[in-house]
């Protein structure tokens, strides 16, 4: 009996998905089928069936748990400790720093590589 059960939901949850996508086409459909009307209106309308497809989508099983894991993320997202303005831009300029001086190293060793390539090879002059 809980097969069918879970068949059934998977049933419904698969109409749900369809119709959602359905209402989504039917808004994106309606933008090219009326090019005489106003710009405006036409994305409002893109704007609407988007909207109410993530509504009819937030119906089906997959829907409410990807807003669960929405819920939960805000969640986590607020108990997050961000650093301070002092810290931000102490941390940037470590950064910046330590890119610049990577970036000579590497220029550097670049150059003597191409240095001694010419010098192995007979073609430095």
């Amino acid at each position: 009996m809980d097969t069918k059960v879970q068949s059934e939901s998977t049933l419904r949850d698969k109409a749900i998905i369809l119709l959602a996508a359905g209402v989504f086409a039917g808004g994106v459909w309606a933008y090219y089928a009326y090019p005489e009307v106003s710009l405006l209106l036409r994305v409002l309308g893109v704007l609407v069936g988007v909207a109410l497809a993530v509504l009819v989508a937030l119906q089906s099983a997959q829907g409410q748990a990807l807003w669960s894991f929405i819920h939960g993320s805000r969640v986590e997202l607020l108990k997050v400790v961000w650093p301070t303005r002092e810290e931000a831009l102490q941390t940037t300029g470590a950064v910046f720093i330590f890119a610049v001086l990577m970036g000579l190293f590497f220029w550097l060793l670049d150059l003597f590589l191409l240095w001694f390539t010419r010098f192995l090879t007979g073609q430095g002059g």
